[in-house]
């Protein structure tokens, strides 16, 4: 189904829909992974880390923490993080380079901006166009000294450590990724931080930095953090990321005959809007062998063909379900009536404008899509249609057409197929594994 992948364009060959029947386990959670090398390096004494998700980006912040003097051994099956405690790390003796990875950039500033050296961050392209005042702006309130040595604004970002002060902050967007930003600087500040969200963003760094030993409180959307505690080695296992897992979902529900079983999945519910949203479009999804593994609730996925219908998606339930809004949208383009995307103006600032690429491409199938300022709005039909698909070097992007082209006779050819490994290294790997068991 999937040659030539080194090839400018995938072709996903298929006259008609294969059902995808079985059980895989999707990576680990690339958000988990990526905290647990961060707060292992920061901690007094050796992290282990099993599950670890072996993407481009996570290994992009093995990299960086091993270029500030940070012994982590990776052998595929586990990664041993030898730990210095919060101030051992030592001057990069060059630029610390983040690839693709938001996620890096941002929580590592955070980081760096209480440390006594200097360091420069920079990444690729995308990294270059991706906003970085929403952290700059917290971390010089908070006293550091952090500048960007691009006009726009964004990377390559220059951190001249120092102490730095306590705050209280009103972030202006639900986001992981800033909130952690400043909880982390907090770990190096002269008093307690606080951070406040307009709603609730997934809580991965709030829960594995108490596991560490951090003095952390929460209270609905806000987070405090107090100061100059000692962090502690722990062994961590990742579970499976449920954004990778969603293509899987997604990909059940829509092609007719399929059932998948998908193993050790994370399902916190600061993540886990994919299965309200699908649930809510008449999905059939059951958790099964729900259980709690290293502090993160964790389930078994069955998902079985079913017909959609439109729904509502916005408000609250937004960031419990950005990095999932791609496959959300081809579901809701083969489902029944109407679905409205809204508050999701973040989707501009993803590894590509997520709104426009959405829109291009399954205007390219033949569907009924709109685009509106903060989403879209979405007629579903019976049928989509082949096509040549724009993935603009976003894996989401990639991933979710990819899924799209399983239920179209011809399938789709995918620009940029590769840029998967960013997340998801095994993704066409495991589809054909899927599809074979329907042979």
């Amino acid at each position: 189904m999937f040659q030539n992948r080194c090839a400018t364009v995938v072709h996903m060959q298929s006259q008609t829909p294969t059902p995808l029947r079985g059980e895989i386990s999707v990576p680990g959670d690339k958000s988990i992974s990526h905290r647990s090398i961060m707060f292992g390096a920061i901690a007094n004494g050796v992290t282990r880390v099993k599950n670890f998700l072996q993407g481009a980006d996570c290994l992009s912040t093995i990299s960086c923490f091993q270029k500030l003097g940070i012994e982590i051994e990776n052998d595929k099956t586990s990664v041993l993080i030898h730990g210095k405690g919060l101030h051992g790390l030592q001057p990069p003796a060059q630029t610390l380079d983040v690839g693709n990875s938001g996620t890096t950039i941002r929580l590592l500033s955070g980081i760096l901006a209480g440390q006594n050296f200097t360091s420069e961050l920079r990444g690729d392209a995308s990294i270059q166009k991706r906003p970085m005042e929403r952290i700059i702006t917290p971390l010089q309130q908070m006293g550091a000294d952090i500048t960007s040595l691009n006009e726009n604004g964004c990377a390559p970002l220059h951190i001249a450590g120092r102490k730095l002060n306590g705050t209280v902050y009103h972030s202006p967007v639900s986001s992981a990724q800033v909130k952690s930003c400043v909880l982390l600087a907090g770990l190096y500040a002269d008093g307690q931080t606080t951070v406040i969200e307009p709603f609730l963003s997934r809580n991965h760094t709030e829960l594995m930095l108490q596991g560490f030993g951090a003095h952390l409180s929460t209270d609905g959307a806000a987070a405090t953090i107090f100061p100059d505690c000692d962090l502690q080695a722990q062994e961590i296992f990742v579970p499976g990321d449920i954004s990778s897992a969603a293509f899987f979902i997604a990909a059940g529900l829509i092609v007719p005959g399929s059932e998948i079983l998908l193993k050790n999945v994370g399902v916190n519910p600061t993540r886990a809007g994919i299965l309200t949203v699908a649930r809510e479009m008449g999905g059939n999804i059951t958790l099964l062998n729900e259980r709690s593994v290293s502090g993160e609730p964790v389930a078994d996925i069955l998902v079985k063909h079913s017909s959609l219908h439109g729904t509502t998606i916005g408000g609250d339930m937004i960031p419990a379900l950005i990095d999932e809004l791609p496959v959300i949208a081809v579901m809701a383009s083969v489902a029944e009536g109407q679905t409205v995307i809204r508050d999701a103006g973040e989707l501009k600032v993803k590894e590509s404008n997520r709104i426009d690429t959405i829109t291009e491409n399954l205007s390219a199938m033949g569907a009924d899509i709109t685009a509106t300022e903060d989403g879209m709005v979405i007629t579903g039909k019976e049928t989509l249609h082949s096509a040549v698909i724009s993935c603009h070097n976003d894996h989401r992007i990639a991933m979710s057409f990819a899924v799209a082209g399983l239920t179209v006779a011809g399938g789709v050819s995918l620009d940029a197929p590769d840029c998967v490994t960013i997340s998801y290294p095994s993704f066409y790997t495991d589809i054909d594994s899927l599809r074979r068991n329907s042979e």
